[in-house]
């Protein structure tokens, strides 16, 4: 049951908050066609730096988690989302005027910031929704949100052929400017005062202290951000991979479309199994094949065997692992958090978003018009994420965690996953 009186109806809700947390991803993959175009007018061809239009709205992203969620607590959620999507237009028409590289780099930075505020979202459905009811609007709403990553490079190719690059950015302003008259007209503010907190200094450093102090929260971060980094590796390069490497760059909607299909059919079915099987057998099963995935995908590389056909498949396969690995190694992140569930989420999302960030620009930068750097960087981001994760779990796979919150949080006393 909702937890206060709206006039919104539960279609309208779930469809609303669905097209809020879509301005993240929309921005990202939709560009992606367009990536190209920018390199040669703004830089000269083949210039890798034309992955920062990627890399720099991440890490801007993972910036502004840090600063949103605390706001919403502080002023209630629909200021904090309104003033978002505001700045969020803003900047993304600021983007389609520029005429320097630099500037645009700064401008995507910004637009990352803004896109940030959509994970009050998840806030607002924490408000109004409780258990059964709550699972269920989260999961309608992510089964429309992972939609965008399948459609966007297609919408971004067809505008292409009809307007410049720049005409995706009036998109990203348009659509959240339609997004955010919707949620001016509709979406109810669910934060009460009597429940807002004064940001105190005392409940910040506990905050901290978890996200970073505790080993399992820590662990579990370290190793979610590694894993976002190869993927954001992937994003970032692809246009180059199936333009340069391969020569059809007119294929790359339709190939991320088939590998993004490909996370979401895992997602859903980690959605399924989870209770019965547990987060760690299914997400640590998925960290290791990640490995032999990543490894073959190198030796065939190595072995002067690659071709698109390849590049997809193992493709496809690595994504299918990291949609059963990061919900769950999220999940467990937040295990230690207890009262500071709020702040700590913050603070993880911007280590994860950040550093991935700066992993996947790492990778990208290396690209030499084979896929062999970002092959390798991928099975050293798999590598390193079991070393994260053997961490976490004091050296133990595969294995129930039976345990409690840490000291002095508010969590239930015992748990198994």
């Amino acid at each position: 049951m909702p937890s206060t009186k709206v006039s919104i109806g539960f279609g309208e809700f779930v469809t609303l908050t669905a097209i809020l947390m879509a301005i993240q991803a929309i921005a990202i993959d939709a560009m992606l066609p367009a990536l190209p175009a920018i390199g040669s007018e703004l830089l000269t061809a083949g210039d890798n730096r034309v992955q920062w239009v990627i890399a720099a709205y991440v890490l801007g992203m993972g910036m502004g988690q840090l600063v949103w969620g605390s706001l919403s607590d502080r002023f209630g959620r629909r200021p904090v989302i309104l003033s978002g999507l505001t700045v969020y237009g803003i900047a993304a028409l600021a983007c389609a005027l520029t005429r320097s590289f630099e500037t645009l780099l700064v401008l995507r930075l910004i637009n990352g910031l803004a896109a940030a505020c959509s994970v009050v979202v998840r806030s607002v459905i924490r408000d109004m929704y409780s258990g059964r009811s709550m699972a269920r609007v989260m999961s309608l709403t992510f089964i429309v949100f992972m939609v965008i990553p399948i459609l966007a490079p297609t919408l971004g190719q067809a505008i292409l052929t009809i307007w410049p690059w720049r005409g995706i950015f009036v998109l990203f302003s348009v659509f959240s400017t339609m997004a955010m008259i919707w949620a001016f007209l509709r979406l109810p503010e669910t934060l009460p005062p009597e429940r807002r907190q004064s940001l105190s200094v005392r409940y910040l450093a506990a905050a901290t202290g978890v996200a970073l102090g505790n080993r399992i929260s820590l662990g579990y971060t370290l190793a979610v951000a590694v894993s976002f980094g190869a993927v954001l590796s992937y994003v970032s390069t692809a246009p180059q991979i199936f333009g340069t490497t391969f020569g059809h760059l007119g294929w790359l909607p339709g190939m991320f479309a088939l590998c993004a299909m490909a996370m979401s059919v895992a997602s859903y079915a980690n959605s399924r199994l989870v209770e019965k099987l547990g987060m760690r057998f299914i997400s640590h099963s998925a960290m290791l094949a990640s490995i032999v995935v990543a490894s073959a995908h190198l030796f065939v590389v190595i072995a002067g065997h690659e071709r698109l056909w390849t590049f997809v498949v193992f493709q496809a396969l690595s994504m299918g692992c990291f949609g059963l690995m990061v919900s769950n190694f999220g999940s467990m992140a937040m295990e230690p958090a207890g009262a500071v569930a709020g702040a700590a989420a913050s603070l993880q999302g911007f280590v994860t978003t950040s550093g991935a960030a700066l992993i996947g620009a790492a990778i990208g930068k290396t690209f030499d018009n084979t896929t062999l750097p970002f092959t390798a960087g991928a099975l050293c981001c798999a590598l390193a994420c079991l070393l994260f994760v053997l961490a976490a779990e004091n050296w133990r796979l595969l294995q129930p965690h039976v345990g409690g919150a840490p000291h002095g949080q508010l969590a239930d006393s015992a748990h198994v996953q």
